[in-house]
């Protein structure tokens, strides 16, 4: 995937529009027919210097409106949040948790063990002395950590 990718979208967005799609993500949803869509209206061809400046122009273009549509939604969302009740607003702190759960659940159904791991994290972290804003990331760490050596050691038995 890491190699695919840049190989496959490079003719179309050319080196300096691979840099900016890479470096602003989104690339199969946002960048590639921002490109390939300007390079169509003004009639450059993929691969040539100007499809490469066309595709750059896209791209940046195509990051600035999601950059102001994002500023809008965020300061909308915020006021939305601010016309909350208070109880309503408290119970937005469960919603990473849950979806961590979510995640762990499914890999629990391949592998109960490191279902057992998240969940003994998740009670130590949530009933020990550990200082509420640390308390998601120091389970998700503890989890993934514990569930890789757990891996490792398991690859390291069956190689023996």
């Amino acid at each position: 995937m890491w190699v695919i990718e840049p190989v496959s979208y490079y003719p179309v967005l050319g080196a300096t529009g691979t840099y900016l799609a890479f470096l602003t993500g989104n690339i199969g949803n946002m960048c590639l027919p921002s490109a390939s869509v300007a390079q169509s209206v003004v009639g450059a061809e993929p691969g040539t210097r100007k499809g490469e400046i066309t595709a750059s122009l896209a791209i940046a273009t195509a990051s600035l409106v999601n950059i102001i549509i994002l500023i809008f939604v965020i300061l909308g969302g915020s006021y939305l949040i601010s016309l909350m009740p208070e109880s309503l607003v408290n119970s937005f702190r469960f919603v990473l948790p849950a979806i961590f759960g979510g995640v762990i659940a499914q890999f629990a159904i391949q592998k109960p063990v490191w279902g057992i791991v998240g969940i003994a994290f998740g009670l130590f972290v949530n009933l020990g002395p550990v200082p509420r804003p640390l308390q998601t990331f120091l389970c998700i760490l503890g989890t993934v950590v514990v569930c890789m050596l757990l891996n490792k050691l398991k690859t390291q038995k069956e190689v023996e």
